[in-house]
């Protein structure tokens, strides 16, 4: 960050690099309250939206769920359609981004979302994060940051690990039948090194009639030497889970009786997964430049089991699925930031450069009860022979950027960046034979005008373009098309997107950050899933634009009030919808709001804990509206005491008032019974009933 002194029409300032200034904030009880969410970015942000979490929230918000915890990003919901063990669904912005299409995760700067992934493009994992290790994250929205690529448009997150952990142990149980058991702790070495290690083992039944039987071991190991401006570090982790679930159900199986309102019509899908990742950083720098390099290895397997449709492509055996995939990818990333003076002009410039590489194996098989069949009715070749369509890719990608940030005088400055990035990706069917291969080059244009700070407040004016990739096999049409791609729309490698923003963050009012932002986002394509061959569509062009209001308020040095709210404006952006086979402008399962409210408290004598409440508007569920979802609000709390010597007790209750209402609910054609007609329905997944859950924690 810089720190300006006006003088005349000039500034006279010094930098200190961002990441420091986050560190040095985060250690400084003069300059975060103890039970700050997020860091002042007041004088450092790029845009109005731009934000960092602070350790402490993720401590102390009420997660059920490790994807929760990402929902400490303004104006995200993080929710489920199958249960535990699969990759959570994501919201925001106006934006069902499925399991992370357009939402870019990182953990320690590995790429969590997966491409051309068996189950839904962007497919984001977080179960293998084990929460302890979290020392806060990092967010953006918009297309406005040259170091963001793919998935990056609506937003992204970038999840620091901690150099050091506290000597703990701790165990929990909970009323809906889940346990977990945690160690971890950090050995200082002589010459100031750190090496910390945690592993966890969990189990969550859930509420229900078929319980998700949820099983998960995790486990990581971090060295780290030296600090942020000179030093490194190496981190392995692995994650093994392995699961039974409920995916969304029918409403009509509902309501004739056939399932409970947390039943299944089958009760053997699931899945597992298995994670292995090796990574490491290293920075050094000098006095006015600094260069980070992170290079990273992960090797991944995955199975699930699903069935959407039941018996509506195969009356007689059934519709489950069997997806399997096997991933190793590698990669990394390198860049180099200087710090100088454009005439008397502080400027700050970085150079980048970002590499990612994919081997994957993906199949997709016929089966009952996880059994394979030796027939596929959709299959490509015909008839099917075990599998409905195998594929073994390879791609990878290469971004390089730019960007320049000049405070052109004390209260303005201006951030200018351009990013190139050059997909490519091979495809061959062991089913059909087919082998083919595809490129594509895109550069991105991004900047912002930065007025302030005025009175401790901000203006920003931001615009860029960004992109997400595709399914490599619906651009190359290896597996069949369906839906919006039918004879009539090509699906690229990289589809476009442009989008503006205005906004203003404000510290004017004692103990009181506001942040507020009106956006436009603009898809050349939107995504959307084919759940019938595990890909991914290109549909029409699409618009949202919204509004967004978050603050935080610090009455006393041991509690913060904070509110998040977003409204968003969703329509398809054509006008040739008989092109793509549709009857209305509206984008399903995109939320007209997400809201949040919640209170952090810490250290008021030996008390700790929070209360969140999760709200999430009424949305579409197809096109013409004329079915929809009026969305659910529940409220998780967390209270905490910590005893002498170390110990604490910590009590969380989720769903306090017992909500009934659909986590997640979408509307597809289904047959319920092998004799049923089919029809075109509401499917849900409910939301979990109040529950508790007991820790205790020894630190040591």
């Amino acid at each position: 960050m810089f720190t300006c002194r006006t003088s005349l029409l000039l500034a006279a300032c010094t930098f200190t690099p961002f990441a420091s200034a986050i560190a040095q904030t985060a250690a400084d009880p003069e300059q975060v309250n103890v039970t700050a969410s997020r860091i002042d970015m007041t004088g450092r942000a790029e845009t109005a939206s731009q934000g960092s979490v602070t350790r402490k929230e993720l401590q102390l918000r009420p997660a059920y769920r490790v994807g929760q915890l990402l929902e400490t990003v303004p104006g995200l919901i993080v929710t489920v359609h199958s249960g535990e063990g699969k990759a959570n669904q994501y919201l925001l912005r106006g934006f069902n981004l499925d399991h992370g299409t357009d939402f870019a995760n990182f953990v320690d700067d590995m790429p969590v979302n997966q491409s051309t992934n068996a189950h839904g493009q962007g497919y984001s994992d977080m179960n293998f994060l084990i929460p302890e290790l979290a020392a806060g994250l990092d967010f953006t929205k918009g297309p406005f940051y040259a170091s963001v690529g793919d998935f990056g448009v609506v937003g992204s997150e970038h999840m620091r690990i901690a150099n050091q952990i506290p000597n703990q142990i701790s165990l929990s149980a909970g009323t809906l039948n889940d346990e977990r058991a945690y160690a971890g702790g950090t050995v200082r070495l002589r010459n100031g090194d750190r090496w910390l290690a945690a592993f966890d083992v969990a189990h969550l039944g859930g509420p229900w009639v078929h319980p998700d039987n949820y099983r998960q071991i995790n486990a990581a190991t971090r060295y780290s030497h030296g600090d942020s401006h000179n030093g490194f570090d190496v981190t392995g982790m692995y994650y093994r889970g392995e699961w039974s679930s409920t995916t969304d159900q029918p409403v009509t199986a509902l309501d004739q009786g056939l399932i409970s309102r947390y039943g299944t019509l089958d009760p053997t899908d699931g899945g597992h997964a298995e994670r292995f990742s090796l990574s490491a950083h290293h920075v050094v720098s000098g006095s006015d430049w600094q260069i980070k390099t992170s290079v990273y290895g992960i090797h991944s397997l995955m199975t699930l089991w699903n069935d959407f449709t039941h018996y509506l492509v195969d009356p007689v055996d059934g519709d489950q699925e069997q997806q399997d995939e096997t991933r190793t990818t590698l990669g990394g990333q390198t860049a180099y930031t200087r710090w100088d003076r454009l005439w008397v002009f502080p400027t700050e410039t970085s150079f980048g450069i970002q590499g990612r590489y994919d081997r994957t194996y993906i199949d997709r098989r016929h089966d009952q009860g996880r059994v394979v069949l030796a027939s596929c009715p959709d299959s490509p070749d015909g008839g099917g022979s075990f599998v409905c369509n195998a594929d073994h890719i390879h791609s990878g990608n290469v971004g390089f950027y730019a960007q320049n940030t000049t405070h052109w005088l004390s209260w303005m400055r201006t951030i200018v960046g351009l990013r190139g990035d050059y997909y490519a990706g091979s495809d061959h069917s062991l089913v059909t034979g087919y082998n083919g291969s595809t490129a594509q080059v895109l550069f991105e244009p991004k900047g912002s005008l930065v007025f302030g700070p005025w009175k401790k407040s901000e203006i920003y004016f931001s615009a860029g373009q960004g992109f997400h990739s595709n399914d490599l096999r619906a651009v190359l049409g290896t597996v069949p098309a369906t839906g919006f791609t039918v004879g009539s729309v090509s699906t690229p490698y990289m589809t476009k997107a442009v989008s503006e923003e205005i906004g203003f963050r404000t510290d004017i009012i004692p103990k009181l950050n506001i942040q507020a932002a009106a956006f436009r986002i603009d898809f050349a394509s939107e995504l959307t899933y084919d759940a019938d061959n595990g890909v991914n569509d290109a549909g029409p062009p699409s618009r949202r634009q919204g509004l967004e209001f978050s603050a935080q308020y610090h009455p006393f040095k041991w509690m913060e009030l904070n509110g998040d709210f977003s409204f968003a404006h969703a329509k398809y952006f054509t006008g040739n919808l008989a092109a793509y086979g549709i009857a209305g402008y509206y984008i399903p399962n995109a939320p007209s709001y997400i809201a949040s409210v919640g209170l952090l408290i810490d250290n008021l004598g030996p008390w700790f804990g929070g209360i969140q409440m999760r709200m999430l508007g009424p949305y579409p569920l197809i096109e013409d509206y004329s079915l929809g979802s009026d969305g659910y609000r529940e409220v998780n709390v967390d209270a905490g005491y910590k005893f002498p010597h170390g110990v604490k007790l910590q009590v969380s209750v989720y769903n306090l008032f017992n909500t009934h209402a659909a986590s997640s609910e979408y509307a597809y054609e289904y047959r319920l019974t092998p004799t049923s007609a089919s029809e075109t329905g509401v499917t849900y997944h409910p939301l979990e009933p109040i529950s508790a859950r007991f820790a205790l924690t020894a630190t040591f």
